[in-house]
């Protein structure tokens, strides 16, 4: 037995994927799933890292001025919207009916991480760039902020992890299929980076846009649209944790801040659950 829980759920989970019972059509689907998941995460994760270092300059996107503001806008507030969205419980309804009807309910995080992708990818691939360069760091100032960007994806990957890989990931739909179970969702994550603040996934995600080292019109744009949803949505997901943990989720927010770590005070002590 591993010592961390949530290592242990993820080992556990990875080991009944590699070894299912048998079912020859639900295997099939639950890793047709899973790599199309993890295949579109994965070019998702690398085309932001590269479009953000970049500062939204190199892209695909070649929709012609000024018809480029509009559709580069566009390409920002689908992501929330759908995003958020599908997080609602008809959103959820319509996530089960991109799957087969059988296995659609079980493979809801794998469906959500795959559009999620799918949104991202559109988002930072099909950009038109404005051409405008504002400023570019050189020398030390260029190391000292690819630092601060690197740090910034560490904490978004810690974060994720704490949340609960499985979930963040998508991995948990399709590795539950494979194994015939109904997926076992980790309990309110308060460990960890939540021990200081309550949405370390979306402030983390929201300083990769910050600390770049290329500056545009483009980027400052992506910048503030993300930001402010990054600060706007998590509210509607703590009504939904309100709802499923009750007492336990209104002792954590009363204990810890929303974005902003507290200070540390003397013999002032981290949330326990």
């Amino acid at each position: 037995m591993l010592k961390d829980q949530k290592l242990q759920r993820l080992f556990d989970l990875v080991r009944g994927a590699l070894f299912p019972p048998p079912g020859r059509a639900r295997i099939i689907v639950a890793y047709a799933y899973g790599i199309i998941c993890h295949a579109l995460v994965g070019l998702e994760v690398l085309d932001m890292i590269a479009a953000k270092i970049f500062g939204m300059s190199k892209s695909l996107g070649q929709v012609p001025a000024p018809w480029s503001v509009i559709a580069n806008a566009a390409l920002i507030l689908q992501f929330p919207l759908v995003h958020s969205l599908l997080l609602t419980k008809r959103g959820g309804k319509s996530l089960s009916k991109l799957a087969p009807k059988r296995y659609g309910a079980t493979l809801a995080t794998t469906t959500y991480a795959i559009v999620a992708s799918f949104q991202l990818l559109a988002l930072f691939a099909l950009w038109t760039p404005s051409g405008i360069i504002w400023w570019q760091a050189e020398g030390v100032a260029f190391w000292v902020i690819c630092t601060a960007y690197a740090a910034s994806w560490a904490l978004l990957i810690k974060a994720s992890y704490d949340a609960g890989a499985e979930v963040q990931s998508g991995a948990l739909g399709w590795m539950s299929l494979a194994q015939d179970a109904k997926p076992k969702f980790p309990d309110m994550p308060s460990t960890g980076t939540f021990r200081f603040i309550r949405q370390p996934i979306y402030v983390a995600f929201a300083l990769t846009t910050w600390t770049v080292p290329v500056w545009t019109p483009d980027q400052l744009a992506l910048a503030i649209a993300l930001t402010a949803y990054c600060l706007a949505a998590p509210m509607l997901k703590e009504r939904r944790f309100a709802k499923r943990y009750g007492d336990q989720f209104a002792r954590y927010k009363s204990q810890v801040p929303y974005a902003i770590p507290r200070l540390p005070k003397q013999g002032s002590k981290a949330f326990r659950s």
